[in-house]
């Protein structure tokens, strides 16, 4: 399978210590991530390099007019320095590796995410859609959570 990769940087108001913990925090991810509306299930795991990291299910939930589904989703989330890197596993093949780089911006942070996604090709556009407006979502609530930090 190819792999696609997003970024997207933007700035934030608060300091990279701040932004650091709200994202090594699963549980703020409802609502951060705008498909994400629970999380469970969170414990301590190792990753596939045998790394300390948290591993959770984030319940992804999907709209399509009166219709809904709900799509668990297996995360793996590390800290790597100041960097975030979580490894997601989801029905269908689809695999991300989202990346958060933070660097101190003034009194704020520069935020950087980059998204590797592998899926299969059937699923590609959609996938890709999904994933890009999820990247700029996070980055706009992330925005407006840290104005209030």
């Amino acid at each position: 399978m190819p792999i696609d990769t997003l970024r997207h940087g933007f700035a934030v108001a608060a300091p990279p210590e701040t932004v650091h913990a709200h994202l090594a925090d699963p549980h703020s991810y409802v609502g951060l991530s705008p498909l994400v509306v629970a999380v469970r299930d969170v414990r301590p795991v190792r990753d596939a390099q045998g790394r300390d990291a948290v591993g959770y299910v984030a319940v992804e939930r999907f709209r399509l007019g009166p219709l809904r589904w709900d799509n668990p989703i297996a995360v793996t989330l590390r800290t790597a320095g100041s960097a975030l890197v979580s490894t997601v596993v989801s029905p269908g093949r689809v695999r991300l590796v989202a990346t958060v780089e933070l660097a101190p911006n003034g009194t704020g942070t520069r935020v950087t995410e980059t998204v590797e996604v592998r899926c299969p090709g059937v699923l590609r556009a959609f996938v890709l859609r999904q994933a890009r407006a999820v990247q700029l979502g996070r980055a706009t609530e992330l925005a407006r959570r840290m104005a209030h930090a």
